[in-house]
Protein backbone atom coordinates (compact mmCIF):
# COMPACT_ATOMS: atom_id res chain seq x y z
CA UNK A 1 0.00 0.00 0.00
CA UNK A 2 2.72 2.48 -0.05
CA UNK A 3 2.92 3.11 -3.38
CA UNK A 4 -0.37 4.38 -3.53
CA UNK A 5 0.00 6.61 -0.10
CA UNK A 6 2.39 8.38 -1.87
CA UNK A 7 -0.11 9.73 -3.89
CA UNK A 8 -2.37 11.36 -0.74
CA UNK A 9 0.42 12.49 1.43
CA UNK A 10 0.34 16.01 0.00
CA UNK A 11 -2.88 16.80 0.85
CA UNK A 12 -3.72 14.81 3.76
CA UNK A 13 -1.02 16.41 5.90
CA UNK A 14 -1.79 19.88 5.33
CA UNK A 15 -3.97 20.48 8.20
CA UNK A 16 -5.33 17.82 10.91
CA UNK A 17 -8.08 20.29 11.91
CA UNK A 18 -9.64 20.36 8.15
CA UNK A 19 -9.96 16.76 8.19
CA UNK A 20 -11.17 16.63 11.84
CA UNK A 21 -14.67 19.16 10.81
CA UNK A 22 -14.59 16.71 7.68
CA UNK A 23 -15.09 14.14 9.79
CA UNK A 24 -17.65 15.99 12.27
CA UNK A 25 -19.42 17.06 9.23
CA UNK A 26 -19.75 14.02 7.32
CA UNK A 27 -20.72 11.61 10.44
CA UNK A 28 -23.42 14.20 11.23
CA UNK A 29 -24.61 14.12 7.83
CA UNK A 30 -25.53 10.33 8.80
CA UNK A 31 -27.50 10.89 11.47
CA UNK A 32 -29.40 13.64 9.56
CA UNK A 33 -30.43 11.96 6.87
CA UNK A 34 -32.06 9.13 9.59
CA UNK A 35 -34.16 11.85 11.55
CA UNK A 36 -37.32 11.03 9.74
CA UNK A 37 -37.88 7.45 10.24
CA UNK A 38 -39.48 5.63 13.15
CA UNK A 39 -37.97 3.44 15.04
CA UNK A 40 -39.49 0.82 13.32
CA UNK A 41 -37.25 1.47 9.86
CA UNK A 42 -33.86 1.73 10.96
CA UNK A 43 -34.40 -2.37 11.23
CA UNK A 44 -36.25 -3.37 8.04
CA UNK A 45 -34.62 -5.39 5.10
CA UNK A 46 -37.21 -6.58 2.43
CA UNK A 47 -34.25 -7.72 -0.03
CA UNK A 48 -31.36 -8.83 0.17
CA UNK A 49 -29.57 -5.72 -1.65
CA UNK A 50 -31.24 -3.28 0.92
CA UNK A 51 -29.73 -2.89 4.17
CA UNK A 52 -31.34 -1.38 7.21
CA UNK A 53 -30.42 2.11 8.38
CA UNK A 54 -29.16 1.03 11.65
CA UNK A 55 -27.31 -1.54 10.02
CA UNK A 56 -25.39 1.70 8.14
CA UNK A 57 -24.93 3.71 10.92
CA UNK A 58 -23.11 1.35 12.82
CA UNK A 59 -20.79 -0.15 9.81
CA UNK A 60 -19.83 2.91 8.89
CA UNK A 61 -18.34 3.27 12.80
CA UNK A 62 -17.24 -0.16 12.72
CA UNK A 63 -15.13 1.04 10.01
CA UNK A 64 -13.36 3.43 12.01
CA UNK A 65 -12.52 1.36 15.15
CA UNK A 66 -11.63 -1.75 13.83
CA UNK A 67 -9.09 -0.24 10.66
CA UNK A 68 -8.08 2.86 12.65
CA UNK A 69 -8.70 3.26 16.17
CA UNK A 70 -8.12 -0.64 17.53
CA UNK A 71 -4.73 -0.88 15.43
CA UNK A 72 -3.35 2.16 16.15
CA UNK A 73 -4.42 3.81 19.37
CA UNK A 74 -2.88 2.13 22.21
CA UNK A 75 -4.52 0.57 24.93
CA UNK A 76 -7.71 1.16 22.80
CA UNK A 77 -11.42 -0.79 24.41
CA UNK A 78 -13.71 -1.95 21.99
CA UNK A 79 -17.15 -0.84 22.37
CA UNK A 80 -18.43 -4.27 22.20
CA UNK A 81 -16.05 -7.59 21.47
CA UNK A 82 -18.84 -9.12 19.34
CA UNK A 83 -19.79 -6.08 17.26
CA UNK A 84 -17.09 -7.49 14.20
CA UNK A 85 -18.99 -10.06 13.55
CA UNK A 86 -22.14 -7.82 13.12
CA UNK A 87 -21.20 -4.62 11.11
CA UNK A 88 -18.17 -6.08 9.41
CA UNK A 89 -19.59 -5.97 5.67
CA UNK A 90 -17.49 -7.80 3.14
CA UNK A 91 -13.87 -7.74 4.51
CA UNK A 92 -12.56 -11.79 4.80
CA UNK A 93 -9.26 -10.49 6.26
CA UNK A 94 -10.78 -9.09 9.42
CA UNK A 95 -13.24 -12.07 10.22
CA UNK A 96 -16.23 -14.35 10.33
CA UNK A 97 -19.51 -11.73 9.58
CA UNK A 98 -23.63 -12.09 9.03
CA UNK A 99 -23.79 -12.83 5.69
CA UNK A 100 -25.48 -9.85 3.88
CA UNK A 101 -29.15 -11.19 3.53
CA UNK A 102 -29.78 -11.77 7.15
CA UNK A 103 -28.79 -8.62 8.63
CA UNK A 104 -32.56 -7.33 9.35
CA UNK A 105 -32.88 -10.23 11.30
CA UNK A 106 -31.04 -8.67 13.91
CA UNK A 107 -33.07 -6.70 16.12
CA UNK A 108 -30.62 -6.50 18.72
CA UNK A 109 -28.30 -4.40 19.31
CA UNK A 110 -30.75 -2.22 19.74
CA UNK A 111 -31.04 1.52 17.75
CA UNK A 112 -29.99 2.75 20.77
CA UNK A 113 -27.24 0.79 21.64
CA UNK A 114 -26.17 1.76 17.72
CA UNK A 115 -25.95 5.12 18.73
CA UNK A 116 -24.23 4.91 21.57
CA UNK A 117 -21.39 2.82 19.50
CA UNK A 118 -21.43 6.03 17.23
CA UNK A 119 -20.68 8.40 20.27
CA UNK A 120 -18.58 6.19 21.72
CA UNK A 121 -16.30 5.70 18.68
CA UNK A 122 -16.73 9.84 17.26
CA UNK A 123 -15.49 10.41 21.06
CA UNK A 124 -12.30 8.83 20.77
CA UNK A 125 -11.90 9.52 17.21
CA UNK A 126 -12.10 13.57 18.47
CA UNK A 127 -9.71 12.00 21.47
CA UNK A 128 -7.13 11.47 18.50
CA UNK A 129 -7.70 13.95 16.39
CA UNK A 130 -6.62 16.30 19.58
CA UNK A 131 -3.85 14.24 20.64
CA UNK A 132 -0.10 14.78 20.34
CA UNK A 133 -0.06 11.49 18.77
CA UNK A 134 2.12 11.09 15.36
CA UNK A 135 -0.26 10.99 12.76
CA UNK A 136 1.39 9.51 9.92
CA UNK A 137 0.45 9.58 5.87
CA UNK A 138 -1.41 5.66 6.87
CA UNK A 139 -3.69 7.03 9.41
CA UNK A 140 -4.79 10.11 7.78
CA UNK A 141 -5.85 7.75 4.47
CA UNK A 142 -7.62 5.37 6.02
CA UNK A 143 -9.50 8.59 7.85
CA UNK A 144 -10.43 10.10 4.58
CA UNK A 145 -11.31 6.87 2.93
CA UNK A 146 -13.74 5.99 5.83
CA UNK A 147 -15.30 9.51 5.38
CA UNK A 148 -15.40 8.57 1.53
CA UNK A 149 -16.70 5.36 2.68
CA UNK A 150 -19.33 6.69 4.91
CA UNK A 151 -20.56 9.56 2.26
CA UNK A 152 -21.03 6.11 -0.21
CA UNK A 153 -23.25 4.47 2.81
CA UNK A 154 -25.01 7.82 2.84
CA UNK A 155 -25.99 7.13 -0.83
CA UNK A 156 -27.50 3.56 0.19
CA UNK A 157 -28.95 4.65 3.47
CA UNK A 158 -31.06 7.32 1.39
CA UNK A 159 -31.90 4.94 -1.52
CA UNK A 160 -32.58 1.61 1.28
CA UNK A 161 -34.66 4.27 3.05
CA UNK A 162 -36.70 4.78 -0.22
CA UNK A 163 -36.99 1.25 -1.07
CA UNK A 164 -37.84 0.50 2.86
CA UNK A 165 -41.10 3.27 2.44
CA UNK A 166 -41.63 3.00 -1.03
CA UNK A 167 -42.91 -0.87 -0.39
CA UNK A 168 -44.95 0.39 2.33
CA UNK A 169 -48.54 0.65 1.36
CA UNK A 170 -49.52 3.63 3.17
CA UNK A 171 -46.36 4.93 0.90
CA UNK A 172 -45.15 7.07 3.74
CA UNK A 173 -43.64 10.64 3.04
CA UNK A 174 -39.56 10.67 4.33
CA UNK A 175 -39.71 14.69 3.94
CA UNK A 176 -42.16 17.00 2.34
CA UNK A 177 -40.67 18.91 -0.76
CA UNK A 178 -41.23 22.69 -0.15
CA UNK A 179 -39.42 23.79 -3.11
CA UNK A 180 -41.38 25.22 -6.07
CA UNK A 181 -42.18 21.97 -8.90
CA UNK A 182 -40.58 22.90 -11.85
CA UNK A 183 -40.93 19.07 -13.48
CA UNK A 184 -43.77 19.49 -15.11
CA UNK A 185 -42.93 21.85 -17.82
CA UNK A 186 -42.28 20.96 -21.16
CA UNK A 187 -39.45 18.33 -21.74
CA UNK A 188 -36.42 19.96 -23.59
CA UNK A 189 -35.53 19.39 -27.29
CA UNK A 190 -33.04 16.92 -28.10
CA UNK A 191 -29.72 18.35 -28.95
CA UNK A 192 -26.36 16.46 -29.11
CA UNK A 193 -22.77 17.46 -28.65
CA UNK A 194 -20.08 15.96 -30.76
CA UNK A 195 -16.83 14.67 -29.91
CA UNK A 196 -13.99 13.81 -32.67
CA UNK A 197 -12.52 11.21 -32.90
CA UNK A 198 -8.68 10.84 -31.35
CA UNK A 199 -6.44 9.42 -28.49
CA UNK A 200 -7.54 10.89 -25.20
CA UNK A 201 -6.25 10.56 -21.05
CA UNK A 202 -8.13 8.48 -18.91
CA UNK A 203 -8.00 8.31 -15.17
CA UNK A 204 -7.27 10.31 -11.98
CA UNK A 205 -4.72 12.93 -12.49
CA UNK A 206 -4.17 15.14 -9.94
CA UNK A 207 -3.01 14.43 -5.69
CA UNK A 208 -6.43 15.09 -3.93
CA UNK A 209 -8.18 11.99 -2.68
CA UNK A 210 -9.28 9.26 -5.45
CA UNK A 211 -10.08 5.69 -5.42
CA UNK A 212 -7.98 2.69 -6.60
CA UNK A 213 -9.70 1.97 -9.40
CA UNK A 214 -9.49 5.34 -11.05
CA UNK A 215 -5.98 5.04 -11.43
CA UNK A 216 -3.85 4.13 -13.78
CA UNK A 217 -4.00 7.26 -16.26
CA UNK A 218 -3.83 5.41 -19.71
CA UNK A 219 -4.68 6.61 -23.35
CA UNK A 220 -7.38 5.45 -25.44
CA UNK A 221 -8.84 5.81 -29.01
CA UNK A 222 -12.50 6.94 -29.83
CA UNK A 223 -14.38 6.79 -32.61
CA UNK A 224 -16.26 9.74 -33.19
CA UNK A 225 -19.24 10.24 -31.57
CA UNK A 226 -22.27 12.32 -30.22
CA UNK A 227 -24.22 12.49 -26.82
CA UNK A 228 -27.42 13.58 -25.71
CA UNK A 229 -27.71 16.87 -23.74
CA UNK A 230 -29.53 15.56 -21.07
CA UNK A 231 -31.21 12.87 -19.47
CA UNK A 232 -33.82 10.99 -20.88
CA UNK A 233 -37.30 12.05 -19.34
CA UNK A 234 -40.23 10.18 -17.86
CA UNK A 235 -42.46 11.02 -20.57
CA UNK A 236 -39.75 9.64 -23.41
CA UNK A 237 -40.12 6.60 -21.57
CA UNK A 238 -43.65 6.69 -21.35
CA UNK A 239 -42.98 6.47 -24.89
CA UNK A 240 -41.48 3.52 -25.34
CA UNK A 241 -43.90 1.24 -22.54
CA UNK A 242 -46.67 2.46 -24.54
CA UNK A 243 -45.00 1.17 -27.51
CA UNK A 244 -44.70 -1.63 -26.48
CA UNK A 245 -41.37 -1.94 -25.34
CA UNK A 246 -41.49 -4.24 -22.45
CA UNK A 247 -43.28 -6.89 -24.51
CA UNK A 248 -40.64 -6.33 -27.32
CA UNK A 249 -37.93 -8.97 -27.33
CA UNK A 250 -35.76 -7.48 -29.86
CA UNK A 251 -34.83 -4.57 -27.97
CA UNK A 252 -33.35 -6.53 -24.75
CA UNK A 253 -29.97 -8.32 -24.41
CA UNK A 254 -30.88 -12.26 -23.97
CA UNK A 255 -30.28 -11.71 -20.38
CA UNK A 256 -32.11 -8.40 -20.01
CA UNK A 257 -35.14 -10.11 -21.46
CA UNK A 258 -34.82 -13.27 -19.64
CA UNK A 259 -34.98 -10.93 -16.58
CA UNK A 260 -38.47 -8.86 -17.54
CA UNK A 261 -39.91 -12.23 -18.19
CA UNK A 262 -38.88 -13.53 -14.72
CA UNK A 263 -39.72 -11.20 -12.79
CA UNK A 264 -42.75 -9.83 -14.97
CA UNK A 265 -41.11 -6.10 -15.23
CA UNK A 266 -43.52 -3.38 -16.96
CA UNK A 267 -41.83 -0.48 -15.81
CA UNK A 268 -39.08 1.36 -13.59
CA UNK A 269 -39.21 0.53 -10.10
CA UNK A 270 -41.48 2.89 -8.13
CA UNK A 271 -43.70 3.47 -10.87
CA UNK A 272 -47.49 2.75 -10.51
CA UNK A 273 -50.55 3.10 -13.02
CA UNK A 274 -53.49 4.27 -11.98
CA UNK A 275 -56.85 4.30 -14.33
CA UNK A 276 -55.39 6.48 -17.17
CA UNK A 277 -52.14 7.63 -15.48
CA UNK A 278 -49.10 7.29 -14.40
CA UNK A 279 -47.59 7.72 -11.09
CA UNK A 280 -44.77 7.09 -8.68
CA UNK A 281 -43.58 7.54 -5.49
CA UNK A 282 -40.37 9.69 -4.52
CA UNK A 283 -39.46 10.53 -0.58
CA UNK A 284 -41.04 13.43 -0.62
CA UNK A 285 -44.85 10.74 -1.39
CA UNK A 286 -46.75 9.45 -3.79
CA UNK A 287 -47.26 11.91 -6.71
CA UNK A 288 -48.51 12.20 -10.33
CA UNK A 289 -45.67 11.43 -13.20
CA UNK A 290 -43.69 14.96 -13.72
CA UNK A 291 -43.05 14.33 -17.36
CA UNK A 292 -39.86 16.61 -17.85
CA UNK A 293 -38.22 14.89 -14.74
CA UNK A 294 -35.63 12.32 -16.08
CA UNK A 295 -36.58 8.69 -15.44
CA UNK A 296 -34.60 6.87 -12.52
CA UNK A 297 -34.36 3.49 -11.06
CA UNK A 298 -33.67 2.09 -14.46
CA UNK A 299 -31.87 -1.30 -14.61
CA UNK A 300 -29.13 -1.69 -17.36
CA UNK A 301 -30.97 -3.73 -18.88
CA UNK A 302 -34.08 -1.38 -19.29
CA UNK A 303 -31.24 1.23 -20.11
CA UNK A 304 -30.01 -0.82 -23.01
CA UNK A 305 -33.44 -1.31 -24.19
CA UNK A 306 -34.59 1.91 -24.65
CA UNK A 307 -31.27 3.30 -26.24
CA UNK A 308 -32.13 0.26 -28.82
CA UNK A 309 -35.81 1.02 -28.74
CA UNK A 310 -34.74 4.43 -30.06
CA UNK A 311 -31.59 3.38 -32.55
CA UNK A 312 -28.76 4.70 -30.50
CA UNK A 313 -26.43 3.11 -27.77
CA UNK A 314 -25.60 4.22 -24.49
CA UNK A 315 -21.98 5.89 -23.80
CA UNK A 316 -19.00 4.12 -22.62
CA UNK A 317 -16.90 4.73 -19.70
CA UNK A 318 -14.21 6.33 -21.79
CA UNK A 319 -16.58 8.20 -23.74
CA UNK A 320 -18.20 9.52 -20.34
CA UNK A 321 -15.29 10.67 -19.19
CA UNK A 322 -13.92 12.43 -22.03
CA UNK A 323 -17.80 14.58 -22.86
CA UNK A 324 -16.95 15.40 -18.83
CA UNK A 325 -12.90 16.19 -19.62
CA UNK A 326 -15.06 18.83 -22.07
CA UNK A 327 -17.80 20.69 -20.77
CA UNK A 328 -18.17 19.84 -16.91
CA UNK A 329 -16.30 23.09 -15.40
CA UNK A 330 -17.49 22.34 -11.79
CA UNK A 331 -18.03 18.97 -10.98
CA UNK A 332 -19.64 20.00 -8.18
CA UNK A 333 -22.34 21.75 -9.59
CA UNK A 334 -25.81 19.56 -9.87
CA UNK A 335 -28.11 18.18 -8.42
CA UNK A 336 -26.58 16.19 -5.21
CA UNK A 337 -28.49 15.50 -1.66
CA UNK A 338 -26.77 18.61 -0.39
CA UNK A 339 -29.86 20.19 -2.08
CA UNK A 340 -31.76 18.28 -0.22
CA UNK A 341 -34.49 17.45 -3.46
CA UNK A 342 -33.98 13.74 -2.82
CA UNK A 343 -35.14 13.20 -6.31
CA UNK A 344 -33.78 13.97 -10.08
CA UNK A 345 -34.37 17.29 -11.30
CA UNK A 346 -36.08 18.82 -14.63
CA UNK A 347 -33.42 20.49 -17.04
CA UNK A 348 -32.60 23.73 -15.36
CA UNK A 349 -30.55 26.24 -17.49
CA UNK A 350 -27.85 25.10 -20.13
CA UNK A 351 -27.06 22.32 -17.53
CA UNK A 352 -26.11 18.86 -19.35
CA UNK A 353 -27.05 16.91 -15.93
CA UNK A 354 -23.65 15.23 -16.56
CA UNK A 355 -23.00 15.75 -12.94
CA UNK A 356 -25.86 14.47 -10.23
CA UNK A 357 -29.62 14.10 -10.87
CA UNK A 358 -29.32 9.86 -11.84
CA UNK A 359 -25.62 7.96 -12.03
CA UNK A 360 -25.39 7.22 -15.95
CA UNK A 361 -25.47 4.03 -17.16
CA UNK A 362 -22.64 3.04 -19.14
CA UNK A 363 -22.37 0.17 -21.38
CA UNK A 364 -18.59 -0.67 -20.02
CA UNK A 365 -18.07 -3.75 -18.43
CA UNK A 366 -16.56 -2.92 -14.84
CA UNK A 367 -12.50 -3.87 -15.09
CA UNK A 368 -9.39 -2.63 -14.15
CA UNK A 369 -7.44 0.24 -15.79
CA UNK A 370 -3.86 -1.00 -17.43
CA UNK A 371 -1.23 -1.18 -14.23
CA UNK A 372 -4.11 -1.28 -11.58
CA UNK A 373 -2.49 -2.30 -8.29
CA UNK A 374 -4.76 -3.93 -5.87
CA UNK A 375 -3.59 -2.32 -2.63
CA UNK A 376 -2.60 -4.56 0.28
CA UNK A 377 -4.49 -5.49 3.80
CA UNK A 378 -8.05 -5.26 4.44
CA UNK A 379 -8.07 -1.85 2.11
CA UNK A 380 -7.22 -3.92 -1.10
CA UNK A 381 -11.09 -5.53 -1.06
CA UNK A 382 -12.47 -2.48 -1.37
CA UNK A 383 -12.65 -2.35 -5.20
CA UNK A 384 -10.97 -4.94 -7.08
CA UNK A 385 -12.32 -8.12 -5.80
CA UNK A 386 -15.65 -6.66 -7.60
CA UNK A 387 -14.52 -6.43 -10.94
CA UNK A 388 -16.55 -8.97 -12.61
CA UNK A 389 -19.82 -9.03 -13.51
CA UNK A 390 -20.74 -5.03 -13.29
CA UNK A 391 -21.74 -2.31 -15.33
CA UNK A 392 -20.29 1.22 -14.81
CA UNK A 393 -22.03 4.14 -13.74
CA UNK A 394 -20.56 7.60 -13.52
CA UNK A 395 -21.53 11.20 -12.91
CA UNK A 396 -23.13 10.82 -9.34
CA UNK A 397 -26.95 11.59 -8.17
CA UNK A 398 -29.18 13.04 -6.06
CA UNK A 399 -28.20 11.32 -3.49
CA UNK A 400 -24.41 11.87 -3.66
CA UNK A 401 -22.81 14.30 -1.70
CA UNK A 402 -21.32 17.01 -3.47
CA UNK A 403 -17.38 17.38 -2.57
CA UNK A 404 -17.67 13.18 -2.94
CA UNK A 405 -18.17 13.08 -6.54
CA UNK A 406 -15.60 13.36 -9.77
CA UNK A 407 -15.63 13.09 -13.33
CA UNK A 408 -13.40 10.00 -12.79
CA UNK A 409 -15.55 8.16 -9.86
CA UNK A 410 -16.35 4.78 -11.24
CA UNK A 411 -19.58 3.16 -9.12
CA UNK A 412 -20.46 -0.32 -10.58
CA UNK A 413 -23.74 -2.25 -9.83
CA UNK A 414 -25.05 -5.95 -11.61
CA UNK A 415 -27.24 -4.83 -14.39
CA UNK A 416 -30.55 -5.83 -13.20
CA UNK A 417 -30.46 -3.46 -10.14
CA UNK A 418 -32.94 -0.73 -9.86
CA UNK A 419 -32.81 0.75 -6.53
CA UNK A 420 -30.26 3.25 -7.05
CA UNK A 421 -31.10 6.63 -8.68
CA UNK A 422 -30.07 5.65 -11.98
CA UNK A 423 -30.91 6.72 -15.39
CA UNK A 424 -29.93 7.00 -19.09
CA UNK A 425 -28.44 9.05 -21.79
CA UNK A 426 -28.35 7.77 -25.63
CA UNK A 427 -25.31 8.65 -27.72
CA UNK A 428 -24.45 7.62 -31.36
CA UNK A 429 -21.52 7.22 -33.88
CA UNK A 430 -20.24 9.78 -36.23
Amino acid sequence: MESYLENFTPTLSKDINTLKNKYLNVRNLSLSICEPLSIEDYVVQPIVDVSPPKWHLAHTTWFFENLLLAKYVANYKMFHPDYNYFFNSYYESLGERVLRPNRGNMTRPSVADVFAFRKYVDDQMLSFFESNQEKTPEMLYIIEIGLQHEQQHQELMLTDIKYILGHNPLFPVYQSNDTPDQSHGIVSAEHYFEIAEGVYKIGYQGDDFHYDNETGVHKVYLNGFKFLNRLITNQEYLEFLADGGYQDHRHWLSDGWDWVKSNNVKAPLYWYKKEDSWYNYKLSGFQKMAPAEPVTHISYYEANAFAAWRGKRLLTEHEWEVAAQRYVTKPNNGNFVDHKHFHPQSLQGDSLQLMGDCWEWTQSAYLPYPRYQRPGGALGEYNGKFMVNQMVLRGGSCATSANHIRTTYRNFFHPHLQWQFTGIRLAEDI
